[in-house]
């Protein structure tokens, strides 16, 4: 009996041990949570403080934004009030001034591109020996927050002075859109928005020569749309009344529009070293009483009825990792397809015997150029032509014979030309070329420049 007493008290003793060590766990466990609570606290009451921080210096960029905005609206609205002084116009005046030493087999004055109605652009070169470039003076500015301005007059060697360019174009107009009215450079093609200063050789290709003078004007208006595309991607259009070749208005007693331009210019990069850029281009005209000298006959003849050009250009750049400084290559061609229709007039000041005139010609030119080290470059160039066959009704009917019309004879001129310039900075260039002229069948005429390019004062970047 007095066993049991015992026992019990015993399992009474363990029990308690057991539950004391149960407290114990609970306690040890409780303890863990509580300092993990509070780590986790700690953390969170770091992390709030960080994002009130960052918020803090949020607002801060915000208001230093909103004072920006608040000095650049005074600014622009301090640009757009009325000049009260010819202090207050303060333009941007840049002079590009450019000189030659040519050497020249044959005589220049009887250069011709056989084939082709002479555009009365610049032919060059002019003559033997040395030859003073033509000089531009520009003045440019903004007219208040939403207009442009820029004057560009052309000094001719032979003492003349010229308007190449008096234009006014928008700023801002936004949703990509941007409007040019006066006298402009088209934007059709790639090289006939670049002045001679900015081309990379001496003179302007075959083409251009031949179908539009050197380069097509405009006197009208133009509009750009800048697509929202990930690729560079723009459209164009213009309208104006005839200013240059092809679309010479010799009468200049037409109301309306007489020559409208439409093009298409897509580019984009392709890694880091190469970009590339393309387009499409479409001109017409209505000339009329268009004028041209025959050499061979000491007469002149007229041309009235339609002209329609067709361009397609490309141009690709490569520069390793981007970086043109010392070395990239250039790669650069265009297209063109001209058809015209109409009346062609016989010795207009004699006789005067018309008939139907319709011809198709075409033309390219391909081109490189390759810094091969800072400072210095290395081009070739080869330029063709072709006249196609004219179709005259005064030939095909008998009135007169195809040797009445010899400067229309069927021919291809054709040219190559190496350069080599050295560009001591983006303001100066000296350039020595050599051209092999095949644009007249009887003669090849092999040509030696030596040219200097000068750039002074305000200079803006050139076109990609």
């Amino acid at each position: 009996m007095l066993h049991k007493p015992f026992a019990l008290a015993a399992l009474l003793a363990a029990s308690c041990v057991a539950q004391a060590a149960g407290d114990a766990d609970l306690a040890a466990i409780r303890s863990q949570i509580d300092e993990m609570k509070k780590s986790y606290e700690q953390r969170i009451a770091a992390l709030e403080q960080k994002l009130t921080v960052a918020e803090n210096k949020s607002s801060r960029a915000e208001r230093l934004a909103t004072q920006a905005e608040i000095v650049a609206n005074q600014a622009t609205a301090s640009v757009s009030q009325p000049q009260t002084s010819a202090s207050a116009f303060n333009p941007e005046i840049s002079l590009i001034l450019s000189g030659s030493y040519t050497n020249l087999e044959k005589d220049p004055s009887q250069r011709r591109l056989q084939g082709f109605i002479p555009a009365g652009g610049e032919l060059l070169p002019e003559g033997r020996s040395f030859n003073l470039g033509e000089s531009e003076l520009v003045l440019a500015a903004n007219i208040d927050p939403m207009f442009r301005g820029t004057l560009r007059l052309a000094l001719a060697p032979d003492n003349t002075l010229g308007v190449e360019e008096a234009s006014v174009q928008t700023l801002g107009l936004g949703n990509g859109f941007n409007l040019k009215a006066g006298r402009f450079l088209s934007g059709v093609g790639y090289l006939n928005e670049l002045h001679p200063h900015e081309w990379d050789f001496s003179d302007a290709p075959l083409p251009y020569q031949a179908f539009f003078g050197s380069a097509l004007g405009m006197d009208g208006v133009q509009v750009r749309w800048l697509a929202p595309t990930p690729i560079f991607l723009e459209l164009g259009a213009e309208t104006a009344r005839a200013m240059s070749f092809p679309a010479t208005d010799e009468t200049k007693t037409k109301n309306g529009l007489m020559s409208a331009a439409a093009f298409v210019h897509l580019g984009g990069d392709l890694g880091v070293s190469h970009s590339w850029r393309g387009g499409v281009s479409y001109f017409t005209s209505q000339p009329r009483a268009r004028s041209y000298d025959d050499p061979g006959n000491d007469l002149s003849n007229e041309f009235s009825g339609s002209s329609r050009t067709w361009m397609a250009d490309f141009l690709w750049k490569w520069a390793p990792n981007g970086n043109a400084k010392n070395t990239h290559l250039k790669l650069q061609g265009e297209y063109f397809r001209r058809t015209e229709s109409g009346d062609l007039t016989y010795d207009s000041t004699g006789s005067a015997q018309s008939g139907r005139f319709a011809n198709t010609q075409s033309g390219f030119y391909s081109q490189a150029v390759y810094q091969f080290m800072p400072n210095w470059r290395l081009g070739y160039r080869y330029d063709r032509l072709n006249s196609g066959a004219a179709n005259l009704e005064l030939v095909n009917n008998g009135t007169l014979t195809a040797a009445d019309f010899p400067l229309l004879a069927s021919y291809s001129p054709s040219r190559n030309s190496v350069m080599l310039d050295w560009n001591p900075s983006e303001f100066s260039r000296l350039r020595l070329q050599f051209t092999q002229d095949k644009t007249r069948p009887e003669a090849t005429d092999n040509q030696v420049w030596l040219q200097y390019v000068m750039s002074l004062g305000a200079h803006g970047g050139h076109k990609f």
